[in-house]
């Protein structure tokens, strides 16, 4: 017997069997989820807007372009925004939709306005919104542009990001990206900068669905 089989027949012969972890069960409790997540997220320097309605939601979402000028929008192509015709609610805005628009889509993301995104989640404990990677979903439409508007659902809120996490059944994406406030960078004197990294503004339109 060689020194690495006498090694492993060692280690076999001290495994324990295990037992699978029990489920999460969070410490965490609102009453209010949404309430909850409004008012981290507003600390964080975030902006949320209540809205009754997807309906609604899109018309406030378009008004809010309008107010911001924008004249060049980046869009995820995902729920509740796939399938939307754009061109009817901003006819002179230039739309690039993920998965759709043909073209550079880093430039156009350098160079655009506003990123408009859906989300997968959002954890009322700390005011996050999580973004994933996917088919017709880029993370460039959410980090270069100096706005991003995230359309939210309340059923996408939970109480935190252990509780989302081991709800989770899918298969993991290839990235995940948690959103809490404004892109933040400070230097050695402490100076708050915003959007150094990312959008300087960030708006979560939070409808009941």
């Amino acid at each position: 017997m060689s020194a690495r089989e006498d090694i492993l027949g060692q280690l076999r012969g001290q495994m324990r069997g295990t037992s699978p972890l029990p489920a999460w069960r969070t410490h965490r409790h609102y009453e209010d989820l949404a309430g909850q997540f409004e008012i981290a997220l507003t600390a964080a320097g975030g902006e949320v807007h209540r809205i009754d309605g997807l309906e609604n939601t899109i018309e406030r979402a378009m008004g809010l372009l309008r107010q911001l000028e924008a004249s060049r929008v980046v869009v995820n192509g995902e729920p509740p925004l796939a399938g939307l015709d754009l061109s009817a609610f901003g006819q002179d805005i230039e739309w690039f939709v993920v998965g759709q628009t043909t073209g550079d889509l880093r430039a156009f993301c350098a160079a655009a306005d506003v990123g408009l995104s859906g989300a997968d989640g959002a954890l009322a404990e700390t005011g996050t919104v999580i973004i994933s990677s996917g088919p017709s979903k880029s993370r460039l439409a959410t980090l270069l542009p100096p706005v991003h508007l995230a359309l939210v659902p309340t059923s996408c809120l939970t109480t935190d990001i252990f509780t989302w996490t081991d709800g989770r059944q899918a298969a993991p994406p290839a990235n995940v990206t948690l959103i809490s406030g404004p892109s933040k960078s400070a230097d050695i004197e402490q100076t708050l900068s915003t959007g150094v990294h990312g959008p300087k503004r960030f708006i979560v339109l939070l409808y009941d669905d």
